[in-house]
This record gives structure tokens, C-alpha cells and sequence, in this order.
């Protein structure tokens, strides 16, 4: 099955919905198909170019066409996305605004990107903004006057309702679906051992000890609950993490060079890691 032939989901409560609610359906629907590792060719376009709007729209309500250059990973992708999503849903005044703002900010010298970017600028200090960064400026208030003209939101809700083959399913029936669509992935088991390796490269330090921890004492982590300051230990106060394992609870706490696995019944060691075995293995991960 190509990517044209998958049909946009949604669920019964989003379509049942106002405007907001039915984009907000959409969305959510996409985000659970990127966390269950379908790609964007394994995706509606339309609920993509649906999904990218919604973002473009967010992003700028929150800080203008700069944060949603500074938000966007793929600038040319998600650009064009954009641009086919306000042009299939009827919204002809913001893909003009959205294609001269574009145009505007590419055309930025590198220091009047990083002033526009920063959007730190003090007139008494630094004197009047760049005549280019001033018109980014003046795109940005124009977006938010046009919202009052042409409800971008109510558009993209229209167009999703009446998309052809629209599947409106059960939220127990989207799970079923989904993780059929996921069944089908060729290279499943590829895909999901670079997600772990993705999501440990992006993992803050002391998850990564208490993976390490866990992998040492031969259990399967499966959720860090809370960082606790305020622990007792040999008669000091030290931060330890508290977790849970397919073994029970657990904390890490961590001593000069190395960090304990602790039982926190008994206080027994269960396992323990030097701060260099940890860099090695992130070293060869």
C-alpha cells in the first residue's frame, strides 16, 4: 500500500467535535503513528499536511514565523507540507502570508537571522531593528490580524472532515488499527532497535546510569518514578532516583565515582557501576 491509498483517522470523540477538537484528533492520531515507529510514508499525506499546518499555526501563535523556523527539523519537508496542506484545505490568504514569510526569511543576512531568531532588542540600546528584521516583524502581526479573517483552524477542520475514505474509528479501535499498520512494517525490528538507541543517545545522565545499573543486575527497567533530595544514606542527605524494574522498586544513588542500585528495604547493593564503564558504553553505543 502507497501513501496516498492510507486513509486520515480519526476518532469518534474528535469527530464528533468542534473545530479545535478535530484538529487536535488528527494530531494525536499522527503523534501515536510516529511513537509506534510508522514513518511518514506509512502516513496519510493529508493528515500529514493537516498535522504541519496545525504546528505552523501553533508555533507562530507562539512566537512568530522565528519559532517556527527554530522548531521545524526539516525546514524544505515540513515547508512543503505547508504550503499543500493551506493550499488543499482552502486557506489562499495564509499560504500567501506562509510563502512571502519564507521567502523573507531566507533572504536574512546571517546577522539579521540571529536577530530575528534571538528576538532580543533593546531600540535605546541598539538603536532601530534591520529594515529586514523589521519586516519579519510586520509578517508576524499581520498572521495573527489574518486569523480574525480567515479562521485557519476552521478550514483545516472542514477539509478533515470531508476527506475521501475517512476512517472514524473507536480509541480501542485506532489501537487495533495501528498496531495492524505496524505489523505490516518490513523493517520492524531494525526500526525499533535505532529508536532505543535514538532515545538512550537523548537520555538524561542518570537514566542512562540506571539502564547501565539495570543491565548489570539482569533487570528490564520499566519506568523511573521521581528524583528524591532530600535521601537518607550513611548519615547524609544525597539525591537518589527511585524506579521500578520486572524485580520491584528500586533507587540509584550515586558516590564519588561510582553509582548504586539499592534495594530500598533492605539497603542492599544489588548492583553497581564505575563512571567510566558507563562513558565506555555510551562510547560504544
Amino acid at each position: 500500500m502507497t501513501s496516498s491509498e492510507y486513509p486520515v483517522v480519526l476518532t469518534l470523540e474528535g469527530t464528533e467535535a468542534g473545530n479545535d477538537e478535530i484538529v487536535d484528533a488528527n494530531v494525536s492520531v499522527v503523534n501515536t503513528m510516529y511513537q509506534e515507529l510508522l514513518n511518514s510514508g506509512e502516513i496519510a499525506p493529508n493528515a500529514l499536511r493537516s498535522y504541519f499546518v496545525d504546528f505552523y499555526v501553533t508555533q507562530s501563535l507562539g512566537g512568530g514565523f522565528a519559532q517556527y523556523v527554530f522548531t521545524a527539523p526539516e525546514r524544505e519537508e515540513l515547508d512543503t507540507y505547508v504550503r499543500d496542506g493551506l493550499e488543499g484545505m482552502g486557506a489562499t490568504a495564509h499560504l500567501e502570508l506562509f510563502n512571502r514569510a519564507a521567502a523573507a526569511f531566507d533572504s536574512l543576512a546571517d546577522e539579521e537571522a540571529d536577530i530575528y531568531l534571538d528576538g532580543e532588542w533593546d531600540a535605546e540600546s541598539d538603536g532601530e531593528l534591520p529594515e529586514a528584521v523589521q519586516a519579519m516583524e510586520d509578517l508576524d502581526a499581520e498572521f495573527e490580524s489574518l486569523l480574525e479573517t480567515e479562521d485557519v483552524t476552521g478550514l483545516n477542520a472542514a477539509w478533515l472532515r470531508g476527506q475521501e475514505g475517512l476512517l472514524v474509528l473507536s480509541e480501542v479501535e485506532l489501537t487495533a488499527h495501528i498496531a495492524m499498520r505496524v505489523a505490516q512494517i518490513p523493517d520492524l525490528d531494525e526500526r525499533r532497535a535505532e529508536a532505543a538507541e535514538e532515545a538512550l543517545d537523548n537520555a538524561p545522565e542518570f537514566e542512562v546510569i540506571i539502564r547501565e545499573l539495570c543491565g548489570v543486575a539482569g533487570h528490564a527497567l520499566q519506568k523511573i518514578t521521581m528524583g528524591d533530595p532530600n535521601y537518607e544514606h550513611n548519615g547524609e542527605t544525597v539525591l537518589a532516583w527511585h524506579f521500578s524494574t520486572d524485580h520491584g522498586d528500586f533507587l540509584m544513588i550515586e558516590e564519588d565515582d561510582e553509582a548504586f542500585m539499592l534495594n530500598p528495604e533492605t539497603k542492599e547493593i544489588v548492583a553497581a557501576v564505575e563512571f567510566e564503564e558507563v562513558d565506555e558504553d555510551l562510547v560504544d553505543a
